[in-house]
């Protein structure tokens, strides 16, 4: 219903609206420029809006995963050199899992996250699952897609990431990347 109302409403506004439509969704994963625009759905399911996901944040309806990637130090930075990355913010009680978004995963990487996965749900696939990072960014799309290619039948994506979240007034908490993310 929402999909038939979005683009009906782009079609009465006309064609310079119509020049800046989200895409359709592509057949594999986005494998460069994350930050381009996303389309609205994922697997043909909408996108939550940021009230919808605040929803299930109160309700503990869902695990709520950031896919962001984690700052790296900077391999050339000598050993003694400070470095102090920005702290990631994000939506209290996620669980921040860098660089499953990807488009291509390496075999740690997509190991790690299927376990991880496995982990967090208890090996129940109908459990909730709410992807997410920046604002209309692929990574959580791609992750979103992921996950209900394997089977996580209730992932969903929030397409207005972290800065949606803010701009909508809720809470964000400082993040820290888990200790046991592969290389």
């Amino acid at each position: 219903m929402r999909v038939r109302l979005a683009l009906l409403l782009l079609l009465l506004a006309g064609p310079a609206a119509a020049a800046e439509a989200p895409p359709p969704e592509p057949l594999g994963y986005r494998l460069d420029n994350y930050l381009a625009t996303p389309p609205l759905t994922v697997e043909g399911r909408l996108a939550l809006t940021a009230r919808e996901a605040q929803r299930v944040w109160e309700s503990r309806g869902a695990i709520f995963i950031d896919v962001l990637a984690a700052p790296r130090r900077p391999p050339g930075l000598p050993a003694g050199a400070v470095w102090a990355p920005k702290p990631r913010l994000d939506i209290p009680g996620s669980i921040w899992l860098p660089e499953v978004g990807r488009g291509a995963l390496s075999s740690a990487r997509e190991a790690w996250f299927r376990a991880e996965l496995k982990r967090l749900t208890g090996g129940n696939q109908e459990v909730s699952l709410v992807f997410y990072c920046r604002a209309n960014c692929w990574m959580s799309w791609n992750a979103t897609k992921r996950a209900l290619q394997w089977g996580y039948v209730n992932a969903q994506w929030f397409r207005d990431g972290t800065e949606g979240w803010e701009q909508a007034g809720f809470p964000l908490a400082r993040a820290d990347p888990p200790a046991n993310e592969p290389d």
